[in-house]
């Protein structure tokens, strides 16, 4: 065997066989590549200097900021006012506070970007409150979790910038505007298959739909919502930059739910700080270990030799579209999103682009991979937190979650096959 083959069976042999033993995915990415570089000869001075290299980008100077945004108007009381705007747009349906956990999800989505701060959020305040309506509650945390999976299309997302930087540096703004029709749909099919169980088990509807209610809660949740406006206007029509946009949202986010919510005061601004920096430490960490995997797998020509193999299996678009997204699916069951994000991208947006489909409308087919990664046993991180937060076994929420699971394959089918979903805004404004 050549040192080459035996480096590349170092580096993906001992990778796979720590995440099987539950190591930390920080600590797996990094002492699989210290072991294959070592194998080769390299001096540790290029470990270091490759973990530098990986977070020393500008593009990622957006990624604290987001997530500083995200803490700021999730402990500033935002939950509850839009929950109450969903509840004034669908809450008349059959199963109407499911529909409103749905939409609820879309709105809150724009401003964590996070499935797990949007199922930890609101899955605290709507599980409970669906269970004393006469919902299921392993039904209602299905529906918590699924759902959350829209803050990861709606912009801001921190992980749509970690891809548009391991990409190439591909449009941010390009990518946030993708972002919108995916989520509306995966929103929309969530819906009918909500209403669809909701007709079958008989579920409570809410009040009358009342344009007046709709307005005055509309007027309430504007400086929330206001937000996300600022970042994604700003950055397609050229007024800021990803980085700027963000910092000018903290500093908004700040204000409004300092002054205006009042849902923080300053020892509380202190705290949300302090989470932000756990965030931010764990997220940076993977970027800069998954840095020096990436740098592992391209000496290695891992990326190159990976697309010639898949596409030696067939040259048929269709099902290379469907096996990419095969790959990623699986990846999502055993890894968390950004290391997803960082290591496959390198390797497989080659072979999508090869097969016509847009860098963009990729990175929107890997959002949505992970997002449904995040919801799978063994290590899907939003189906433990929806778990604990509903107090229900894990089992009992992927039974539940069956339905929706083929929704959300569903959506993700149809961002693979029609274009047009992911790339009709960004063309729209380009």
């Amino acid at each position: 065997m050549s040192v080459e083959s035996m480096a590349i069976l170092i580096l993906l042999g001992s990778f796979f066989i720590m995440v099987f033993l539950r190591f930390p995915i920080a600590y797996a990415v990094a002492l699989a590549s210290l072991f294959s570089l070592l194998y080769q000869g390299l001096p540790l001075t290029t470990i270091a200097q490759q973990m530098v290299k990986g977070i020393s980008s500008f593009s990622l100077m957006a990624v604290p900021f987001f997530i500083t945004m995200g803490c700021l108007m999730g402990f500033g009381g935002i939950s509850e006012k839009l929950i109450a705007l969903a509840n004034a747009c669908v809450g008349w349906m059959r199963g109407g506070m499911a529909m409103v956990n749905i939409v609820a999800s879309y709105f809150f989505g724009g401003i964590s970007g996070s499935a797990a701060a949007d199922t930890a959020s609101l899955g605290s305040i709507l599980i409970p409150m669906m269970v004393d309506q006469g919902y299921d509650d392993d039904f209602s945390t299905a529906v918590t979790i699924t759902s959350s999976c829209e803050g990861l299309l709606v912009p801001p997302s921190h992980n749509m910038v970690i891809y548009a930087t391991t990409a190439g540096g591909i449009s941010v703004g390009s990518l946030f505007l993708a972002g919108y029709m995916p989520a509306a749909i995966l929103a929309v099919t969530l819906m009918i298959g909500s209403y669809i169980i909701s007709v079958k088990r008989n579920y409570p509807k809410g009040e009358a739909f009342s344009v007046i209610n709709l307005l005055k809660q509309f007027a309430v949740s504007f400086w929330a919502l206001a937000a996300v406006l600022i970042v994604v206007v700003g950055v397609v029509g050229g007024v800021f930059t990803a980085t700027e946009s963000a910092a000018v949202a903290v500093i908004y986010s700040l204000l409004v739910s300092v002054f205006i919510y009042k849902g923080l005061d300053w020892k509380g601004v202190w705290k949300v700080l302090d989470v932000c920096v756990d965030t931010l430490s764990i997220v940076l960490i993977l970027i800069a270990t998954s840095s020096i995997f990436g740098f592992a797998l391209t000496r290695l020509r891992v990326p190159s030799l990976a697309a010639s193999a898949i596409i030696n299996l067939t040259d048929n678009p269709i099902l290379l579209a469907l096996l990419l997204n095969l790959i990623l699916l699986i990846l999502g069951c055993i890894m968390d999103m950004a290391p997803i994000i960082l290591i496959a991208t390198p390797i497989l947006l080659p072979i999508a682009t090869s097969i016509g489909i847009d860098p963009i409308q990729f990175g929107i087919m890997v959002v949505l991979n992970c997002g449904i990664g995040l919801l799978t046993p063994p290590v899907g991180a939003v189906l433990f937190i929806g778990s604990a937060v509903g107090k229900v076994s894990m089992e009992r929420v992927v039974k539940a979650t069956l339905p929706f699971y083929l929704c959300m394959i569903l959506t993700l089918l149809l961002i693979t096959f029609i274009p047009a979903v992911s790339l009709w805004l960004p063309s729209l404004f380009r």
